[in-house]
């Protein structure tokens, strides 16, 4: 019993971890260096994560500067953000690239916050699911005979009460996203 409401918290606990990236891809007036991480360049033959082959930071809040390990590489990073359709232009200046975070208009902080929406309900239908095969398991064990029906509607309730939890969780996520949207 204890291990099937272990497995469920760490299955929803992956949902919340899964969630907080795709927050992280979503950009706010603030510069992030998580919005390069799905950003890929051609490094020597191989596809590579620019934030492997670079050093990336922050700079006064509103923009990332790009410092390549190899500096032969900075026309392949800036091709690579500019191709990335994140909506950034990058500025190079000597052995550094510069990427400034253009403000938020009304449309597209409504745009972000849309996406958002549709993260948080994707980690909340998860979530469910989660619970939905946390509970067929604790049927199929009352079913085998290996518990009892009260084991199966007390583990039934810890289930819910995990799922309440981690939606909550969500939620609170959700508002903390939105205004930092909303935030000019």
């Amino acid at each position: 019993m204890e291990q099937l409401i272990q497995n469920t918290s760490n299955r929803m606990e992956k949902s919340i971890s899964s969630l907080s990236v795709a927050f992280n891809k979503i950009r706010t007036g603030r510069a992030n260096p998580s919005l390069l991480d799905d950003i890929k360049i051609d490094y020597y033959g191989n596809l590579t994560p620019l934030n492997q082959a670079a050093n990336i930071s922050v700079e006064e809040g509103r923009s990332l500067v790009i410092s390549p390990w190899d500096k032969s590489l900075i026309p392949e990073v800036e091709k690579a953000i500019l191709n990335s359709n994140i909506g950034l232009n990058p500025s190079t200046s000597g052995d550094l690239i510069r990427v400034t975070m253009p403000a938020l208009t009304e449309e597209t902080r409504q745009n972000y916050i849309k996406q958002a929406r549709a993260e948080a309900e994707n980690a909340r239908v998860s979530i469910r699911n989660i619970r939905r095969d946390s509970n067929n398991k604790a049927k199929e064990d009352q079913s085998s005979g290996d518990i009892s029906e009260d084991e199966l509607r007390r583990i039934e309730d810890l289930v819910q009460k995990e799922t309440d939890k981690h939606i909550s969780i969500v939620d609170q996520e959700l508002k903390s996203k939105e205004a930092d949207l909303l935030e000019i």
